[in-house]
């Protein structure tokens, strides 16, 4: 197994490129661990506190599978300490593996993987009063109280007012950061999307929690989808499997269900 990431990678995770979307961003950049045979598994840790990422081909072999599991325990993941983001074939061998020597896993959240190659007519949405608001270094503060607020009610990468103010600023400066503006001149709802090659994953949607079941999500996702098909970008994104609400919400919109992940702990 290599430490290092190159074009057979990325070529292979085409095939799942929905699904593994945020590994093929990961490995362009400095990780903690990076395991890779450049065809048949890879396994990635970027750092405290994202989780783990496995990926192995859809064919995998029990002895294939049975190495992932023993590079996973030599290296911690195995503790208690870490999510790891896997296929749900080699989920379920995880878990039985682990299972036959005394410990427990179990699968801590499912994910979606959409893409929306045709967003639907406008007049088909519910409209919501307000607009798109597309954020500037002027709206600093504001968009990071929408993500302080998203990852502490999530308890996702907890950090200071400091470092969600410095990764705000990372988010503007790449220029896909957005909320949308009520007609009461209030920001109520936060949206971004990332690129890489031809795919715009959208995240950090977050409506406050006084401003929700107003239909704010669901146009600003609209609109922030659109913002990316304007740029030849195709609309992706991840959702809790277990959030009927959203996933409807997406699926209104016109994305389509294209994988299914889990992430065992």
């Amino acid at each position: 197994m290599d430490n290092f990431a190159d074009e057979r990678d990325f070529k292979i995770l085409e095939a799942d490129k929905y699904t593994f979307f945020i590994l093929a961003r990961i490995l362009k950049r400095d990780c903690e661990l990076l395991l890779t045979d450049h065809s048949r598994m890879i396994i990635c840790y970027s750092q405290s506190p994202f989780p783990v990422w496995i990926w192995t081909a859809d064919d995998a072999t029990p002895e294939e599978m049975e190495n992932a599991y023993k590079f996973s325990d030599e290296h911690g993941f195995l503790a208690g300490k870490y999510g790891i983001n896997m296929k749900y074939e080699l989920a379920d061998y995880f878990m039985k593996r682990a299972a036959g020597e005394g410990k427990k896993l179990s699968i801590l959240k499912n994910m979606f993987a959409y893409d929306c190659p045709k967003l639907v007519d406008e007049e088909k949405l519910t409209k919501a009063d307000g607009e798109l608001h597309h954020c500037t270094l002027a709206d600093l503060d504001v968009f990071t109280d929408f993500k302080e607020n998203f990852h502490t009610e999530r308890q996702l990468e907890m950090k200071d007012r400091a470092g969600y103010r410095q990764d705000s600023l990372v988010l503007i400066e790449d220029g896909h950061s957005y909320l949308w503006k009520n007609a009461e001149g209030k920001f109520v709802t936060s949206c971004i999307f990332r690129v890489s090659n031809n795919l715009a994953s959208l995240s950090l949607v977050y409506t406050l929690k006084e401003f929700r079941r107003r239909h704010y999500a669901e146009n600003l996702v609209y609109q922030v989808s659109k913002e990316a098909v304007k740029q030849g970008l195709l609309p992706t994104l991840y959702t809790n499997a277990d959030y009927a609400a959203s996933n409807a919400c997406y699926t209104k919109l016109g994305y389509i269900l294209r994988g299914k992940v889990c992430t065992i702990g």
